[in-house]
């Protein structure tokens, strides 16, 4: 569910994979004491390396359990930034900015998210950032996997062009094998539980009794079941474009978001690509843009057009598809997909953007295969999943039957190692939930679905936006004012609230 870049956010994949003032009363939530100062003992900070990072922003290793069942064996480093908080007398804690992905860093995200939060909330707390197990700079790990299989449409499975699973079957099986072989003994141990224990080691290494969270896609998800393994030392935790906690499904079911994300999106792109004067303009009615792209995906099925520094180097049905799913992340990415049609249907389409190097791309891959297939079983049978592809197909052809095709998790040659956690309405009353109504890769179902979980311990702002993303990104000034009081004050609206 990681949010592509600008760069590459229409063209290839992303380096993994949601107005009016508050007007409603708002209600004090259950808060913690104040948290005592972080101690200067327990992690050794210093100076973090990269350009364009705040200065004040600190870095340190924390070594955690790779095995949590066997806590005094091997451990593994975290990575873990800091940057303290702006005015100490209104200090309240610590605040973690827990990334996207499975396959996301928020290690330099406390000097980037220091320059849009409000002073108040950057006055409360100390933003701490950190690389999850397995994600450079911590313990990394690596699959091995041939150059081929980090295409984006082999790591999202789109079925053949006739809708056969059979070629992501054979996928499946060769990237499993290559993780077996590769991935070493971390493999086995990356998955959502995993994480959130490191999180709580990180919480204790701070020295915070309590501390509160900003979780964005896959982040609500960690910070969901931080919340049910931690119950009494969350305090205030933002869950920001969440997908469907659904215990039994897991990342299934994030992957089958996309068929109702696209859906509820598409609207958006075709009245931009359907406007007068809209540069590379595709129709003339948006109900004439959603035939072009379907007539134009079906031709390049049959006629791939050469596509220079892709991988593959052609654009196909499958590659156009990927790109519009990359495209609706954020509606800043709608003129480039509108250029992109319109370049294939004269049979011109300009070089790729340079993907992200390799090893990057590799390091994503395996954290984000082995969250994901460590998490649940996944079904093996082919035949399970060529019915739900063919039903997918007819009901969403946009997506062509991705959502419900076999991913590397189908030969997982790894069985999960403790059963899902469940998400519930146990513990503390302390998550808002923000959700954009059309987000391509968490959509408003989903969110639902993490809101009815968590029952009467969360409170949803549902933001009348298109985007990934809504706290601060693609939401609207209602949705921020809500979240940003709640940082502050710890006051969420008195009941779920939509933000026009």
């Amino acid at each position: 569910m990681t949010k592509p870049t600008r760069t590459t956010r229409v063209l290839s994949l992303s380096a993994t994979a949601a107005a009016a003032a508050l007007v409603l009363g708002l209600t004090p939530a259950a808060t913690a004491s104040p948290a005592p100062a972080a101690p200067t003992t327990a992690l050794r900070w210093a100076p973090c390396d990269g350009p364009g990072l705040d200065p004040r922003q600190q870095c340190a290793d924390l070594l955690v359990p790779m095995d949590y069942a066997d806590p005094r064996g091997k451990k593994i480093r975290i990575a873990v930034s800091r940057l303290p908080g702006e005015n100490p007398s209104a200090r309240r804690g610590a605040l973690l900015l827990i990334p996207g992905g499975p396959g996301g860093t928020s290690l330099d995200q406390p000097s980037e998210k220091a320059r849009v939060l409000p002073k108040e909330v950057r006055d409360a707390y100390d933003l701490i950032g950190f690389a999850p197990r397995g994600m450079a700079p911590s313990t990394a790990v690596s699959c091995g996997l041939a150059p081929s299989d980090l295409a984006a449409t082999k790591l999202r499975p789109w079925p053949g062009p006739d809708g056969s699973v059979a070629g992501n079957m054979d996928s499946a099986r060769r990237m499993s094998q290559a993780c077996a072989r590769n991935g070493g003994e971390l493999i086995r141990h990356i998955s959502t539980a995993n994480e959130a224990r490191d999180l709580d080691r990180v919480r204790a290494a701070l020295g915070e009794r309590r501390i509160s969270a900003w979780g964005v896609s896959y982040g609500t998800y960690v910070g969901a079941v931080y919340g049910r393994l931690f119950p009494g030392r969350t305090d205030r935790f933002v869950l920001d474009s969440s997908g469907n906690p659904d215990h039994t499904r897991v990342g299934r079911a994030w992957l089958a978001g996309f068929e109702r994300g696209v859906e509820d999106t598409f609207p958006e792109f075709a009245r931009y690509a359907s406007a007068p004067g809209t540069p590379h303009r595709v129709a003339s009615t948006p109900a004439g843009v959603r035939r072009v792209l379907l007539e134009l995906a079906a031709r390049l099925d049959r006629e791939p057009l050469p596509w220079p520094g892709a991988n593959p180097p052609v654009l196909d049905g499958n590659e156009l598809r990927q790109a519009m799913l990359n495209a609706f992340y954020d509606p800043d990415g709608f003129p480039a997909l509108a250029e992109l049609i319109d370049a294939a249907r004269t049979g011109k389409v300009p070089p790729a953007p340079q993907a992200p190097p390799q090893d990057v791309m590799q390091n994503v891959t395996a954290v984000a295969m082995g969250t994901i297939c460590n998490d649940v079983a996944f079904p093996a049978s082919a035949a399970a999943y060529q019915e739900e592809v063919d039903t997918s197909r007819a009901a969403f052809p946009l997506t062509a039957g991705m959502p419900r095709s076999p991913m590397a998790c189908a030969a997982w040659p790894f069985a999960p190692q403790e059963p899902p956690v469940r998400i519930t309405d146990e513990g503390r009353s302390s998550f808002l939930l923000v959700q954009n109504e059309r987000d391509v890769a968490t959509p408003l179902s989903g969110a639902r679905a993490m809101r009815a979980a968590l029952g009467r311990r969360a409170v949803m702002v549902t933001v009348n936006s298109t985007g990934h993303d809504a706290y601060l990104g693609n939401g609207n000034a209602c949705g921020d004012a809500a979240v940003s009081r709640f940082l502050a004050t710890g006051r969420r609206p008195a009941a779920d609230l939509y933000c026009r």
